[in-house]
Parts: C-alpha cells; structure tokens; sequence
C-alpha cells in the first residue's frame, strides 16, 4: 500500500488552495475589516477602548464568548510585558494568539507501509450541514490522490441520503455498498467494512443519519455502528468526523457539544463558509472543544472542499485589515 497524508509533511496550502481560501473567507473577511478598522479608529495605542471595540467584533464575528474571552486576555498580557503595543502592531498579535490558540491535527497516516487494512471514516452531523456532499468531495479527493475508497450509505433513514450518495459514488466512480431503506446501520456499516478488506480498498467513508431529536438513540446507534466494525477490524473507525454547517453560527457550537457528548469526536470539517460573514466560528469551535478542524467547505465545486491550515486561515481571515490610526 502507498504512503499517504491529507497534508503535505508542512502542512502548506497550494496557491490554489490559498486562492480557494481568500475568496471562500470574502464575506467573513469584509466584516471583520470593517469592524476592526472602526475598533483602532483614532488609536496609535492598544487601549481598554481598542480591546473592548475588539471584543464586540470578535463575539459578532461568531468567534464566541469564552474564546473571544481569552484571546482578548491574550492580548492585554503582551500589552502589559511589552508595555507599549501600536495599534498597527494588533494585526499580527490578534493572528498570532489565536493560531496559538486553535488545536493542532496530529496529521494522520491514511496509508502506509505497514498498514494492509483501510482507514475508516465515520461521518456523522446533522441533516442538511453538507455531510453527505462532504464525504462526496472527501472520497473526490482521496481518489484524486490514487487512492482506493469505498462509501457507505448507513444513513439508512432517509431515501434522499442513500441516493445523493449513490449520486457522488456515481459521478466520482467509486464503489458504494448500501442496503434497503429502514435497515439497520450497523449492518451496512458492517458490510461496508467487510466489502473494503476484500478489496483491499485504502479509505472506508461511512455515512450516519442525522438525528439530535433523541440523544441517547443517536449515541446508541454510534455505538452499535463503531461496535460492529471492530468484529472486522479493532481500531476502526480510525476517525469520527462531525460535519458542522459553519453559517449556523451558535447553533454549530449546540451541535458540536451534542455529539461531543454523544461520541469521540475526532476530528471536524465544517462547511458553507463562503455563503457566510460567520467565519469566526471555526476558531470558536476548534478552541473550545479542542478537535482540530480537518477540512473547510469554501464552495460548491467539488475542489472546493480544502485541507484545514489554521496559520493560513488565520491569515486569510484578517488579511488586508488596515490597523494604522486615524
């Protein structure tokens, strides 16, 4: 089997990717700017005033209370060791503290040498977040990079969710194994699995319903799904990733503590950021649930789906904010 990461060894964007990514951001990006120019308005100095003008524009940009807490305690303890801070200085102080502040994703080896039984990612969120297309331009990817994947429908609640996946496996030409509508998700997961160690397939992508209304029956049914894989492999899933629709704004953070509770959540992808000024809430959730972010959605296109760089998106987020006093 081939060696493979998500990332390059340094964790660099593309240019393409970083184009993707200043251009998904836009929306985000023009709020912030605005806001944070009015914040310094008038200031060469960091001072209670520029940090409380900072403060509102952070919670507004959806970064979250407790995280804009502490990245503006971040910012008062520079200014206090450094004494003195311009207002032209915040810029790279407020990129600085937060990157520092976000989870680090220990990048995992999807494929190697050593490993002769596929990576398995379990999908979870809830409906109409972009799970579905997520795994889509997930299992585009993974091809793209000449790996083998296999998709498993096991949201086998929803006629629509079966066939939309049915659709992506279709369009990127991969294998899908799926069962009638109502049957049992473990048993879909189970065969999924079992089909992929046949084929000696190098990614399993499994698909789960969507559902918050009953915590207990969707920690349940992730259970039995993680439970029957591990008859077939004992480390599976590898991965369990919550897709969460970054437009959403607070109401990405009640979902992300849902699942947090009702399973190990691994790792994030968070969607729909380029139809929003919601940015932010990358930043509040990773911080505050301490799950890196793997993947953003910045689009439509199925490239539009980019590895997550948090320095990069950082950067993108506050590029070109104008910081000198007025």
């Amino acid at each position: 089997m081939k060696f493979f990461k998500i990332f390059s060894r340094d964790n660099k964007l593309s240019e393409d990717n970083k184009k993707v990514l200043d251009q998904g951001l836009a929306k985000s990006k023009t709020g912030v700017v605005e806001k944070l120019t009015r914040a310094i308005a008038g200031k060469s100095t960091v001072d209670d005033e520029v940090l409380d003008n900072l403060e509102d524009t952070l919670i507004s940009a959806d970064v979250g209370v407790e995280t804009t807490i502490e990245i503006i305690d971040r910012i008062k303890a520079r200014v206090q060791r450094d004494k003195y801070v311009k207002t032209s200085e915040l810029n790279y102080i407020l990129r600085d503290e937060i990157a520092q502040m976000l989870a680090d994703d220990p990048v995992p080896d999807l494929v190697h040498p050593d490993k002769t039984t596929p990576y398995v990612i379990l999908v979870v969120g809830v409906n109409g977040v972009g799970k579905t297309t997520t795994i889509g331009k997930l299992a585009y990817l993974f091809k793209q990079q000449g790996l083998k994947v296999y998709l498993g429908a096991a949201d086998t609640f929803r006629a629509a969710a079966v066939e939309q996946l049915q659709i992506w496996a279709d369009r990127i030409g991969v294998p899908i194994v799926k069962q009638q509508m109502g049957s049992d998700p473990a048993s879909v997961a189970y065969d999924t699995l079992s089909s992929a160690i046949k084929n000696e397939a190098d990614v399993v992508l499994i698909d789960t319903a969507g559902r918050l209304h009953n915590k207990v029956g969707l920690m349940n049914e992730l259970t039995k799904i993680k439970n029957v894989m591990k008859k077939l492999l004992p480390d599976a899933p590898d991965d369990v990733m919550l897709v969460l629709d970054g437009s959403t704004g607070q109401n990405a953070f009640e979902q992300a503590k849902q699942f947090s509770q009702a399973t190990d959540v691994t790792s994030l992808t968070i969607t729909k950021l380029d139809g929003t000024a919601r940015g932010g809430v990358v930043i509040g959730i990773s911080h505050q649930f301490k799950i890196p972010v793997r993947f953003i959605g910045l689009g439509e296109k199925v490239t539009d789906l980019q590895p997550f760089n948090k320095r990069e998106f950082v950067n993108a987020l506050f590029d070109n904010v104008n910081l000198q006093a007025k």
